[in-house]
């Protein structure tokens, strides 16, 4: 099958958002572009506030992905089990169209008899060691995160050490919102490592209001403009290659 590329934006928040766009018709919006929207909600071990966690399944079912709940002290844990999982999810539904187009009717794995199914389920675990994975992830950096920060941080890192065991490519990208000039900030542009976040977050000064649907937009922005810039870049190559310059 095609093995394409797996597009997701991973959202770490602890609160309600209040400000801009409607973060779940912003999610919506960016599945249609094949950007899967999941969410990783921090909660307050003194009082959970039930409202940011219906927003938070909001926002993850109108992105097509995956949202969980957790403390601050098991969020490194979950950040890996969640990218995980969206990844499976999606992989699972590209899967369950190809069988469609093959069978020539809709069917989903769980039809399948079980030795068929075990086939497919193999390919789904290769496919997610070996598919090309653009993630952008984006922090909430309103000021009720400021103790939660080093938190995510190291959360952060770990994941990228997770995911560079994958025989596949990673490509990486890094907001936060609210930026300093802006709804949501670029702090780390595309790269296969997340090494540099940890001098990132010592810089940042949580505070400000809580932008998460703009934060959704301008993450799921990001995608379209990466390309852009290769193409470009390739368009440049090409004219010095020509005796242009």
């Amino acid at each position: 099958m095609n093995r394409g590329k797996l597009k997701q934006i991973l959202l770490i928040t602890d609160g309600c958002s209040n400000h801009g766009e409607d973060p779940a018709a912003m999610a919506a919006l960016a599945s249609e572009q094949g950007i899967t929207v999941n969410v990783i909600g921090i909660a307050d071990e003194k009082a959970v506030d039930e409202d940011a966690m219906r927003e938070i399944e909001s926002i993850a079912a109108s992105g097509g992905g995956v949202s969980q709940t957790v403390y601050t002290k098991s969020l490194s844990q979950t950040v890996q089990m969640v990218t995980r999982k969206a990844m499976t999810q999606t992989i699972q539904g590209v899967v369950n169209k190809e069988l469609q187009q093959i069978l020539g009717k809709k069917v989903s794995m769980e039809e399948l008899p079980p030795d068929k199914r075990g086939e497919v389920l193999e390919v789904v675990d290769e496919l997610g060691e070996t598919m090309q994975l653009e993630l952008v992830i984006l922090v909430d950096a309103s000021a009720s995160m400021t103790p939660k920060l080093p938190t995510v941080k190291e959360a952060l890192l770990d994941l990228s050490i997770s995911l560079n065991s994958r025989i596949g490519e990673n490509e990486f990208s890094v907001c936060v919102f609210p930026g300093k000039r802006a709804d949501a900030e670029m702090v780390i542009d595309w790269t296969p490592r997340l090494g540099s976040i940890s001098s990132m977050f010592s810089k940042l000064s949580a505070g400000g209001l809580t932008p998460t649907g703009p934060a959704i937009r301008e993450g799921a922005a990001l995608f379209s403009k990466k390309k852009k810039s290769r193409r470009d870049m390739l368009d440049d190559e090409e004219y010095r290659y020509e005796g242009g310059r």
